[in-house]
């Protein structure tokens, strides 16, 4: 039988079964039964017996998507046919800045709270970050470990000077005192 004349059922169907009409599922072979339903309650009838059904929700598929992410990980879809904005808009050179500075003023304020670096050298390397004297996290790390190797090294050296002054004082003043008496027991001796 023709299903043209089963409208009415495929709306009130609709209606019963909260969907919309593309969706109801009228048995082809059940066409005269289905056309004699003219109310909702014989089409609930219909819906229990399975001669009327809703079709199930149609897929959609995120597979070519995952593909196509997954491509474009590895570089691909990224050649100049694909681009629409500058290079500026689509990467801002501020923002790459930005992400440079954050990382080596994390660095710098981490190793002043572990006190690998103090107040003072903290302030000149932030200066010194800021002006784009480090153009890596790994190259700010070197310097510091030069830095404090050399400040250690001057440290020590300052102190050996020191000694040394020290020692050639007090040299001094035995030489003199040494002169001083032999002065005196001349003197003495007269």
């Amino acid at each position: 039988m023709c299903m043209s004349n089963l409208s009415t059922q495929k709306r009130l169907a609709a209606s019963v079964l909260k969907c919309g009409q593309r969706k109801i599922w009228l048995d082809p072979n059940e066409a005269t039964e289905i056309s004699q339903a003219n109310s909702r309650q014989n089409i609930r009838k219909l819906v229990k017996s399975g001669l009327i059904f809703k079709k199930p929700q149609a897929s959609h598929s995120r597979f070519r998507i995952r593909e196509h992410a997954a491509a474009k990980r590895l570089g691909r879809h990224s050649g100049h046919g694909r681009r629409k904005g500058t290079a500026e808009a689509r990467m801002p050179t501020s923002l790459l800045w930005m992400r440079h500075m954050r990382v080596l003023r994390n660095l710098l304020r981490r190793y002043r709270e572990q006190n690998k670096i103090n107040r003072t050298m903290y302030h000149e390397l932030y200066l010194r970050s800021k002006g784009g004297a480090f153009k890596s996290k790994r190259v700010l790390m070197e310097y510091i470990h030069k830095k404090k190797a050399e400040d250690a090294r001057n440290k020590e050296l300052e102190k050996q000077t020191e000694a040394h002054r020290l020692r050639n004082k007090a040299a001094r003043e035995r030489r003199a005192e040494r002169i001083a008496a032999k002065r005196d027991a001349l003197l003495n001796a007269d």
